[in-house]
């Protein structure tokens, strides 16, 4: 198991990463028809012309965040990428603004066999490679910003894990209300963010994100679905992300187990002898 794979697998499940990997034929097969003609719908609609209506939307989205002091979760992840599909175990244990603590599991002649540790705090990441060659490395936080090339931090993290919407931009340049849907497009320094929210609850159904900057092509899909209870609030229970620039990936997450506010079920220890990279 290569720490190039698996970071990009990582940051990947925690929602989505843009990045390159290898090469296919293009960043058009990414995007689906119907979500092109959703995008030239919305852009031909008349700029908002009500302050007042865009932030009552704008509200709502922030008033469903989930808040938590801690959340645990098992996690069932396939990938199909271009040239191989596979499936994990993820076993997730956060700590609000402290520490996210990520296992995960492989399967080696039908035996379930960790492969690797992950144990992310505001300011540093720790990655231990449990099979085969055992090795630990340290890196500050920013090298998730490396890895993923999008301006990750702890905080962007932990609302991607736990299913609160990222990349939320005040810039709100247009909608459009359905009897059943609400479409909500934004664009940031990064992205152009095309939102589609229940127009009853305002749960996220479906986030678009496309490059701003042309000539990258970066573009990623993330479709929440299967929404259960969690204490007082509703959680993507399944989520689809495809993520696309010169290749296409699509992850799917499955929770088997959530729950919130109760003692942290997994640990971190780097065993002595553990080699260091």
């Amino acid at each position: 198991m290569k720490y190039s794979f698996f970071l990009f697998f990582l940051f990947a499940l925690l929602a989505f990463s843009c990045k390159t990997v290898k090469k296919v034929e293009g960043f058009q097969q990414a995007i689906s028809k119907k979500d092109t003609a959703q995008i030239i719908m919305i852009k031909e609609t008349t700029t908002v012309d009500s302050a007042a209506i865009v932030k009552d939307i704008m509200e709502k989205v922030i008033r469903n965040k989930i808040s938590f002091n801690t959340f645990n979760a098992k996690v069932r992840v396939d990938y199909e990428g271009v040239e191989k599909t596979d499936n994990y175990t993820v076993y997730v244990s956060m700590k609000k603004d402290s520490i996210i603590l990520i296992k995960v599991i492989g399967h080696a002649l039908g035996i379930p066999v960790i492969g690797l540790e992950a144990k992310i705090t505001k300011d540093s990441v720790v990655l231990l490679q449990v099979a085969g060659e055992k090795n630990v490395m340290y890196r500050s936080i920013s090298y998730i910003k490396e890895v993923t090339e999008i301006p990750f931090d702890f905080s962007n993290l932990q609302d991607l894990i736990i299913g609160n919407p990222i990349f939320i931009d005040s810039n709100v340049v247009s909608y459009k209300a359905s009897s059943s849907q609400l479409l909500v497009l934004m664009v940031g320094d990064l992205f152009k963010h095309l939102l589609t929210l229940d127009n009853t609850n305002y749960k996220v159904l479906h986030s678009k994100l496309d490059d701003v900057d042309m000539q990258r092509n970066r573009t990623c899909d993330i479709t929440l679905s299967n929404y259960q209870p969690m204490g007082s609030y509703q959680f993507a229970t399944y989520r689809k992300i495809s993520v696309a620039e010169k290749s296409k990936l699509d992850i799917y997450l499955d929770f088997k187990e959530f729950s919130l506010n109760e003692p942290l079920k997994y640990n971190f220890d780097v065993p002595k002898k553990t080699k260091r990279k």
